[in-house]
């Protein structure tokens, strides 16, 4: 089989979704390695922080007091990186200087949330159950309706929801003061990926800008689609990887999951929809069990892979707030993880020298990261400690 061979070759693997390339260097995993080697971590935080800003009951950085929430919570960021509201910015007019070509800038404004996916000050999405995970993409779901453009072919799928002030478990979610572009779901998990407070969390911003990863990605999605007459480019990737197999973490009726075959970091995973699903609004309540299953999974292997709390930036890719319809019709609902880990708890790969000068360059394979994935699943092995 000519694609053994890039087991033991150096090789570059194309992007379709990012039109990029990333160097594999497979070789270079049989270095003799003599770092530093960990034993098993537990977590050690008690279930609730009085002086966590995030804990049920507890006063936040700004002065407002979190309330006795039991599922999940969501309020305003109290450190916004945009707001709703600032100081007008007018661009100069073109008159075709040099400055004027070279030094561009646009005024962003947004809106941007926080979000506790557990009053459990102590545990993770590798902890809860999947049952305990549904309301956190329920609240996904709500958050990104209720900031849905009203014209949109998705409003269509959409239940009816509002989030207002005094909303279950208080919270704090006004209406969208103007139309925004786009909406960034993601979480930020460990020390190692800038994450400030070990609450279980995640963050929403929202923007009237669309952001330049899915721009590009949305841009190959339009691609694809016209160029394969109305197909859709990772849903055919689903459905070919569910048939190889060999990069595949795990799957279920409504997602595949695994390490995809352009991935840059070690470990990475996508999560992809089996069926065209351009948002969260497309999905129903298995869909979102599945989900659930899914994100539980993927983040117990992790933790058990390294017997580590495994830190990572995980993001949902979608359908834009408001869009053209071809836009809307060709996005496809899905998830990367980016895990910086390479060969133990601490030992982390660095995007460097080559990869910022060059390409992204990555050693084990995405076949050999998913076949230790596939190898580390069942329970979490804190609890066996």
């Amino acid at each position: 089989m000519p694609e053994a061979l890039l087991d033991d070759i150096s090789h570059r693997r194309y992007n379709p979704l990012r039109g990029s390339w990333v160097l594999v260097s497979p070789h270079r995993t049989k270095r003799p390695w003599q770092g530093q080697q960990e034993a098993s971590s537990r977590i050690q935080l008690p279930s609730h922080d009085p002086s966590c800003y995030l804990c049920p009951g507890n006063k936040r950085a700004q002065g407002d007091v979190n309330p006795k929430y039991d599922s999940t919570f969501v309020f305003v960021n109290d450190y916004a990186a945009v707001r709703e509201q600032q100081a007008e910015y007018e661009p100069p007019a073109q008159d075709g200087s040099l400055a004027t070509r070279l030094l561009k800038a646009e005024s962003t404004t947004g809106k941007c949330y926080v979000i506790t996916f557990s009053p459990e000050h102590n545990v993770t999405l590798a902890d809860m159950p999947a049952s305990t995970i549904v309301p956190v993409i329920d609240t996904w779901t709500k958050i990104y309706t209720s900031h849905l453009d009203p014209h949109s072919p998705l409003v269509k799928a959409a239940k009816p929801t509002t989030m207002p002030p005094s909303g279950t478990n208080g919270s704090l979610v006004d209406p969208p003061k103007q139309q925004y572009r786009y909406m960034q779901i993601f979480e930020n998990k460990g020390q190692a990926m800038g994450c400030s407070n070990p609450h279980p969390h995640g963050q929403i911003w929202t923007t009237t800008s669309l952001p330049e990863e899915p721009e590009v990605e949305l841009h190959n999605l339009q691609q694809y689609r016209r160029e394969q007459g109305g197909c859709n480019l990772l849903e055919d990737y689903a459905k070919l990887e569910s048939e190889k197999g060999e990069r595949t973490v795990l799957e279920n009726s409504s997602f595949w999951a695994g390490c995809p075959w352009w991935g840059t970091w070690p470990f990475e995973i996508m999560v992809v929809a089996k069926e065209h699903k351009r948002a969260l609004v497309d999905l129903d309540e298995r869909n979102k069990e599945d989900l659930a299953e899914v994100i539980a999974d993927i983040t117990r292997r992790y933790d058990n892979l390294f017997e580590t709390s495994f830190p990572y930036s995980m993001g949902i890719h979608q359908a834009p707030l408001t869009g053209t319809t071809e836009e809307v019709e060709a996005s496809h609902f899905h998830m990367h993880f980016y895990p910086p880990l390479l060969r133990s708890a601490t030992v982390r790969k660095f995007l460097v020298g080559y990869e910022m000068m060059a390409e992204p360059q990555r050693d084990i394979t995405p076949e050999q990261a998913a076949k230790r994935l596939r190898d580390c699943g069942g329970e979490l092995y804190r609890r066996k400690l």
